[in-house]
């Protein structure tokens, strides 16, 4: 086992709590899937969101999904002008058997521009 750092990112349509619950939930869940994570491999996971997002924090939405005892953090990106809008990212660490190439970190929505070498979307 070796401790893992997985990214992941999603777009918001807008800044409402529910979809910006939904979406977030929807972000942990793919990245536990791809890299074939429980709830018992994580370490942590640090949320990031854009400074035109107010509504709710990421975190309350992986607390809604179970993970109660993982340590969650929530913070605002740099205001960089040319940045994508209305974006929730995500660092998870966790422990795996995956070696590092085999990592998947994941891009949902409009999100997936962020890394187009890592979506496929080139």
């Amino acid at each position: 086992m070796a401790v893992r750092a997985i990214r992941g990112a999603t777009q918001l349509e807008a800044d409402e709590r529910e979809h910006l619950l939904e979406r977030s939930a929807e972000l942990v869940r793919a990245v536990l899937e791809a890299n074939d994570l429980g709830a018992e491999d994580l370490i942590s996971i640090l949320f990031t969101v854009t400074p035109d997002l107010h509504s709710e924090f990421p975190a309350v939405a992986g607390r809604q999904i179970g993970l109660t005892d993982v340590p969650l953090m929530c913070m605002q990106e740099i205001d960089v002008p040319h940045a994508l809008p209305r974006v929730v990212r995500m660092m998870v660490h966790a422990e795996s058997p995956r070696s590092r190439e085999k990592i998947q970190h994941v891009y949902l929505h409009g999100a997936v521009s962020l890394r187009p070498d890592l979506t496929g979307a080139q």
